[in-house]
């Protein structure tokens, strides 16, 4: 029997050739569907990432606040030219705390996945003050008041607890002691900082904003911003590639 023989009920048969393509999609999508049932997660565990901070959290409501992912993307695409520009490849597990994810299409500024360290605090201070005065070309605008305003305890500990909720590991401290948290990171050489550092060991303490009297959202979104891409030693998976 010729290719065509066998071939030929499904192509002079309408009907056939619909259940045949139903049966076909079924198999594949319970491949695809049927293991997220058993797996706990579909994200790899990468050693080194941790939830926000109090200071890093309000710094990213910020940072949705004012518009700022509607030109900044947070995710780096496998391909060469973007490798090159901005390094590694976004992980999965970089984005797990995000709620919702910064992950964006829309590039109007660079991607902003691995800025944390890129530039220093002072860098970051004047260039969301007045970014023409360091970038020339810039269209971004400017938010000198960030600078002005105060930062606000508020609503800290209920945003970690709705963060908790929705599985970010928090302990009942870390929520318990957010406000304190939060003045403590921005506050070296204080009782607030001392504590601050026995809940987050890993988190960077000091005045981003350069202003010792006062928080400021200011100092917020540095934090933010400066933490961004930091957690993963991506040392590790260059290693890795070399190695095969």
């Amino acid at each position: 029997m010729s290719a065509w023989k066998k071939h030929e009920v499904f192509e002079k048969n309408s009907f056939v050739l619909l259940i045949g393509i139903l049966i076909v999609v079924a198999i594949g999508g319970l491949v695809e569907i049927a293991p997220l049932f058993y797996l706990k997660s579909t994200i790899e565990k990468t050693e080194g990432m941790r939830p926000y901070t109090p200071l890093e959290l309000t710094g990213r409501n910020i940072f949705i606040r004012e518009g700022c992912y509607t030109c900044h993307s947070q995710m780096i695409r496998p391909m060469r030219d973007e490798l090159e520009r901005y390094g590694h490849y976004s992980l999965a597990a970089e984005s797990m705390y995000d709620h919702p994810f910064q992950w964006g299409s829309k590039r109007t500024g660079p991607d902003l996945a691995r800025v944390g360290g890129k530039y220093s605090d002072d860098w970051h201070v004047e260039h969301l003050k007045d970014p023409r005065s360091l970038v020339p070309a810039s269209i971004m605008p400017g938010y000198p008041f960030l600078a002005e305003n105060r930062l606000s305890t508020r609503d800290i500990q209920a945003d970690l607890s709705v963060n908790a909720f929705l599985g970010t590991p928090y302990t009942q401290e870390q929520i318990d002691n957010a406000a304190a948290d939060l003045m403590g990171q921005a506050r070296p050489d204080t009782d607030a900082a001392y504590e601050f550092e026995e809940r987050w060991p890993t988190a960077k303490i000091r005045t981003f904003d350069g202003n010792l009297k006062d928080v400021t959202e200011m100092d917020a979104l540095v934090a933010y911003l400066q933490v961004l891409g930091t957690m993963v030693d991506f040392s590790i998976y260059d290693d890795k590639a070399n190695a095969r």
